[in-house]
């Protein structure tokens, strides 16, 4: 298990944009799921942290612009005010292509640190924005925010299973 010991690194072989594609889409659908009471505010942003995920390991295929077309996507799935997504996941973004490398420098305990610092301004401008529209924050919905950081590491750990399954599986 190297991705848990950035000391220890493996190369590996590249993923397939399909395999790319296919989380993000797989992560729309997740986020279209029906909510109801206390899990509409437990509710993590799938998307968002597909997006995180692939502009942290893979910032020349996965960036700025993607992640704003992915938005005004769920903006259309969610029925959100136009923009609103698009606007959050392109600051997300922006936070995992410029850090990426530091991401990657740290285990994957203390990325979980640095992805809730960019999950909690991703979802402070779900705030901010609803505050505009509405004139009043829903402070509840920052609970996502601790949901989707706790879903970063079990989402690390399968997307590294899976490109090292490619990678042994090319080897045999």
């Amino acid at each position: 298990m190297s991705y848990l010991d950035p000391d220890n690194p493996e190369i590996q072989r590249p993923i397939s944009n399909t395999f790319i594609v296919i989380s993000i889409l797989v992560a729309l659908f997740l986020n279209g799921l029906p909510w109801e009471g206390i899990w509409l505010m437990l509710r993590p942003d799938f998307v968002a942290l597909v997006m995180l995920y692939w502009c942290a390991h893979k910032p020349l295929r996965v960036g700025i612009g993607l992640s704003w077309a992915v938005g005004i996507l769920a903006d259309v799935a969610d029925a959100s005010l136009f923009g609103q997504h698009a606007l959050a996941y392109t600051l997300l973004a922006f936070g995992g292509v410029i850090l990426h490398h530091r991401l990657k420098m740290f285990y994957l305990r203390q990325q979980t640190t640095q992805v809730f610092v960019i999950f909690a301004l991703t979802y402070t401008v779900y705030a901010l924005v609803h505050w505009q529209v509405n004139g009043y924050v829903v402070w509840t919905y920052l609970l996502g925010c601790l949901t989707s950081t706790m879903l970063w590491a079990p989402l690390s750990i399968t997307f590294q299973a899976v490109q090292q399954m490619r990678a042994d599986n090319k080897v045999s």
